[in-house]
């Protein structure tokens, strides 16, 4: 049975060479597998953020919920906070407990929270149930992410963990066909079909825990919580699969004292370790945060009062610009692995803010219309898609694995609180005055965090591409 790992004075020291064996690895059907059944979090999640802005106008016009744009904007911040939290409860869990553990937990949280919300009697129920949704989908954060950043080799682990985050899009096209489909009132009243849309994630989830008993525990966290035969025969399996004969030449080893981790610990590594990596990641987490948050939850609200778009009509806008948003990492993904994280996560941020900064000027010049606007975002997003998955590229692989999980949820947490949870309230208010020039300013606000974002990047950015997550940052535990 595995467990935390208990600190003892006696610990043996652990001589590994599991971390080189990971990433000596060819890419085969065990790493297709892992993105398959881990990277559905970033679909579930695209899913829950696109449902919640394609029925935005059901939602008010709902004779149940009868929802304010500002309640909207509530409920979005509520998912947002839950979210939060959930990242740091579950990234303790998930550093204590294992990556596998935690995989069904989050995923069921998830599973009945969107089930719970389909079925919501009231507005304040609905959105307590969209924290809870909110929470799951912030546990899985932590647990994936680590996980896929320590299965994962190296030379493959930047324009894979960008693929895998930019298929958040593929659940915000699905989203997006669901609310065509169940809010035509030709085929259901529209207060069954927004409820159905909720189901279309516990569809998705169910299905994914069988996968998901096919994932083995991380050899590395084992590894580090004194299990070193079960890392190595983990990491033979998966070398069985892939048909990759033993190493016959010596690789490189890593000493181990495995032990607890205490948050002294955590504290030590952020704030005096790496101050420049925490300020950087904190910078990155958040401007992306407020950047995409802000005016995704209220992209229906602007196509709607502005654009005269109607509820059931509000998917066909959103399919172009989710197309935008995973297309950015998947095209240039590989130019982190080659050009690097400094170079490309700078780059990103840059476009991104400039580039919001003209659709500002059009928008608040009347300019628009629902179809060059929904362009305009897509141009945007293609780059803004790419850096915010940097953003968690960077929290996943800069700090040590005893507290991948937990940094990962701290960053999460602070990034999206400190920017993301303020902005769809912030929009929502904006868009309920009715002015283009108040919703204008907010978008100038969001370009020029994206230009802060870029500057960061190029002055404390750094070179982690092809490199070992133990080069990159050493274990607590390591012993020379």
């Amino acid at each position: 049975m595995q467990g935390p790992f208990k600190p003892s004075s006696t610990a043996a020291i652990v001589d590994t060479d599991v971390p080189a064996r990971l990433d000596r690895l060819p890419w085969g059907a065990f790493h297709t597998r892992v993105v398959m059944a881990l990277g559905i979090t970033w679909i579930l999640d695209g899913l829950e953020v696109t449902v919640t802005g394609s029925i935005a106008g059901a939602l008010k016009s709902s004779p149940v919920l009868r929802m304010t744009d500002a309640q909207v904007g509530l409920a979005a911040s509520a998912y947002l906070v839950g979210a939060v939290l959930g990242a740091l409860f579950f990234g303790w869990l998930t550093d204590r407990l294992g990556r596998k553990k935690l995989f069904t937990v989050t995923l069921g949280v998830y599973l009945v929270a969107t089930a719970l919300t389909a079925l919501s009697p009231n507005v304040w129920l609905f959105i307590v149930f969209r924290a809870m949704t909110g929470a799951g989908i912030g546990g899985e954060y932590a647990a994936i992410n680590s996980a896929i950043q320590e299965l994962i080799p190296a030379r493959f682990r930047g324009h894979t963990d960008l693929a895998i985050n930019g298929s958040f899009w593929i659940g915000a096209a699905l989203g997006a066909i669901g609310a065509i489909v169940l809010l035509d009132p030709r085929l259901l009243p529209s207060e069954i079909g927004w409820r159905l849309t909720f189901g279309l994630g516990a569809v998705l989830g169910t299905g994914i825990l069988f996968l998901r008993r096919q994932i083995p525990e991380s050899p590395r966290w084992l590894m580090l919580h004194d299990q070193p035969e079960e890392a190595s025969r983990v990491v033979a399996q998966i070398e069985r699969e892939l048909n990759m004969p033993p190493p016959t030449t010596p690789l490189p080893r890593l000493r181990l004292s495995p032990r607890g981790l205490r948050l002294a610990d955590v504290a030590r590594s952020l704030l005096h370790d790496y101050p420049q990596r925490t300020l950087l990641t904190v910078i990155l987490m958040a401007t992306q945060a407020f950047f995409y948050n802000a005016i995704f939850f209220t992209y229906a609200l602007v196509l709607g009062r502005f654009y005269g778009v109607t509820d059931d009509r509000i998917g066909w806008y959103l399919l172009p610009f989710a197309a935008g948003n995973f297309l950015g990492p998947l095209l240039l993904g590989r130019l982190f692995d080659t050009l690097g994280r400094r170079v490309m996560i700078a780059a990103t941020y840059a476009l991104s803010g400039l580039l919001l900064f003209l659709t500002a000027w059009l928008f608040v010049n009347g300019w628009l219309d629902a179809r060059t606007q929904t362009l305009a975002w897509s141009v945007v997003f293609f780059f803004a898609s790419a850096a915010a998955s940097a953003a968690y590229l960077v929290a996943s692989e800069s700090f040590p694995l005893e507290m991948r999980a937990l940094a990962i949820a701290l960053f999460y947490a602070f990034g999206t609180g400190l920017g993301g949870v303020a902005g769809p309230w912030l929009f929502g208010t904006l868009i309920g005055s009715g002015q283009r020039s108040s919703i204008a300013w907010g978008y100038a606000l969001g370009a020029a965090l994206m230009l802060l974002g870029a500057l960061a990047a190029w002055r404390w950015g750094i070179a982690a591409e092809h490199r070992p997550l133990e080069d990159i940052a050493a274990p607590l535990s390591q012993r020379d």
